[in-house]
């Protein structure tokens, strides 16, 4: 099952409202996806030389400022957090790899959503609504955002096991659908150094793109690979630090819905999830061809 949103906003002066426009799209999809669900956001850019990750622990009463005091102590880098709910965005000048060695050594239980200069995940288990409610969602501002309500079908239902999935800088999957060589990928990938924290099939969707980016394919090239490579039925939405994409499998049978105005492009899995956005009604509204890349991007940074 599982429900499939996102919004890329072609006018900037609707930043500030991105996740108030966004909320009742992430919540229409509560009958496809009522057991958990989640968020990738991006915005509030970080300079070069610099990091944002999103970190997630697994209870709310987690001491991310003492965790936070002793990474400043480690690396002695200059850095800015703030935490929401269960998880923290921290901001530091250092390089990726070191921040990831040291989390990994201080506090192993705590979960790196995702990692760039742009992108923010913030996922969790319990209804759409709750999800939204917990992080402030109406209130947050972005250029772009994809969201995905889970209905397990591969794996348990955890906050780890929830999309979006990142496994590169900037980069995060959502995943309608299912693969069937997923496990044999996984086996592949890890061989060339791609790593992984769950047993998501969707998880392993997003590290094979990973895998065809640090070959140097542009994310066109690395989706038509997927159409090649991975087996099953899916529909992708694909967040990247300049814009986002969709795509669906030869076969396309799991839903999806795509509409264009000059202030936006939004997806859903269904168009209810569409019709509460201004100027809906005058839309170019229109199903995803099978086997076919959508994608929309500003310039690069």
């Amino acid at each position: 099952m599982c429900g499939i949103v996102g919004l890329y906003l072609k006018n900037p002066a609707l930043e500030s409202q991105l996740g108030k426009l966004f909320e009742p799209m992430l919540e229409a999809m509560t009958d496809r996806g009522p057991d958990s669900a989640g968020f990738a956001i991006y915005g509030d850019e970080v300079s070069d030389g610099w990091v944002k990750l999103t970190l997630q622990a697994t209870t709310d009463d987690y001491d991310f400022k003492e965790l936070i005091g002793t990474i400043e102590g480690r690396l002695g880098a200059p850095l800015d957090w703030f935490q929401n709910a269960s998880a923290v965005v921290l901001k530091i000048k250092a390089d990726e790899a070191l921040v990831r060695a040291a989390l990994s050594e201080l506090a192993p239980s705590v979960r790196i959503m995702s990692a760039g200069q742009s992108i923010e995940i913030l996922k969790g288990m319990g209804l759409p609504a709750e999800i939204s409610s917990r992080f402030g969602l109406s209130g947050m501002k972005g250029s772009h955002i994809i969201g995905h309500t889970r209905m397990a079908t591969e794996s348990a239902v955890t906050m780890e096991g929830s999309h979006p999935f990142s496994t590169g800088a900037d980069l995060c999957l959502v995943h309608n659908g299912s693969l069937s060589n997923h496990f044999r990928l996984r086996q592949e990938l890890k061989r060339e150094g791609i790593t992984f924290e769950t047993d998501n099939d969707t998880e392993v969707a997003a590290g094979y793109l990973t895998w065809r980016l640090q070959q140097g394919d542009s994310l066109a090239q690395a989706l038509d690979g997927a159409l090649e490579d991975l087996d099953g039925f899916f529909t992708f939405a694909i967040g990247t630090r300049n814009g986002f994409a969709v795509i669906r499998d030869p076969i396309a049978c799991k839903p999806a819905v795509l509409a264009e105005t000059e202030d936006y492009v939004a997806m859903a899995s269904e168009y209810q999830a569409l019709a509460s956005l201004p100027g809906i009604d005058k839309a170019k509204v229109w199903e995803p061809a099978p086997a076919t890349l959508y994608v929309w991007e500003r310039e690069s940074a």
